[in-house]
């Protein structure tokens, strides 16, 4: 069944309008009787009926309202270096799916692509796009947020880290600590989790990291690409503190 965000709080009638109305009416063809998941800004969650249309807007009528909180306790962030753009594109898909909060793309040294201010404005929108979708799709309550894009400078210097806020920094050189480990030894509820780009961190961006309060850990013997690292540190992150465990 179609889910919805609504910007808003549930009531007996509500009106969808903007992009959600557009693809009620005119890519799912809608009629008055079908129903649909609608989920408003406090997470609650409710099945209504749509019972008239407008040139710009479906209204809808509450019929029952639902259990379904579908959100990990955990408050997860993940600091993605930019990738090529279909790699990124899948990324941010499987970030919602795990339960990802937020995704701030950063652009580091060893990033093959490179946008300027116009272009990466249109790709954070992309982004914005595919995981509003992914959320609807994998039954999300809360929208992940994409950031805009910045220097990996920049959200270092704009960043804070600590016990209660640690950032887990999966790096290709770190031979010793284990993620899994890390996470059994810090129990917070809050975890940012930084992945590189394709060819990986510099020495100076690695030193920065750890400087700043990263926790530079491995994620096994073997050499993962970047998206597939973006994933598995995800899910070792919420198996141990999150809910898939």
């Amino acid at each position: 069944m179609r889910r919805l965000f609504y910007k808003g709080i549930l009531a007996d009638k509500i009106k969808i309008t903007g992009q959600d109305a557009h693809h009620l009416m005119h890519v799912m063809r809608a009629k008055a009787g079908q129903e649909v998941t609608v989920v408003d800004d406090e997470g609650s969650v409710a099945l209504m009926e749509m019972t008239a249309f407008t040139a710009e807007s479906v209204e809808l009528t509450l019929k029952e309202r639902l259990e379904g909180n579908t959100e990990s306790p955990l408050e997860l962030t993940l600091v993605q270096c930019l990738l090529k753009a279909d790699k990124m594109d899948w990324v941010v898909q499987k970030a919602v799916e795990l339960g990802a909060d937020r995704i701030c793309p950063v652009a580091s040294q060893n990033c093959v692509v490179q946008y300027d201010n116009k272009k990466a404005e249109q790709r954070r929108q992309r982004w914005q796009k595919i995981a509003d979708e992914a959320a609807k799709q994998c039954g999300r309550t809360k929208l992940l947020k994409v950031e805009p894009i910045c220097s990996f400078k920049e959200w270092l210097a704009k960043s804070s880290f600590s016990e209660e806020n640690p950032l887990y920094f999966c790096y290709e050189n770190e031979e010793q600590k284990i993620l899994k480990e890390s996470l059994r030894e810090n129990k917070s509820l809050k975890a940012t989790s930084l992945i590189g780009p394709e060819g990986g961190f510099t020495l100076e961006e690695a030193q920065a990291t750890e400087e700043a309060g990263g926790k530079s850990v491995t994620l096994g013997p073997r050499i993962l690409r970047a998206e597939t690292a973006a994933l598995a540190s995800l899910s070792v992150i919420q198996y141990e503190l999150g809910d898939l465990g």
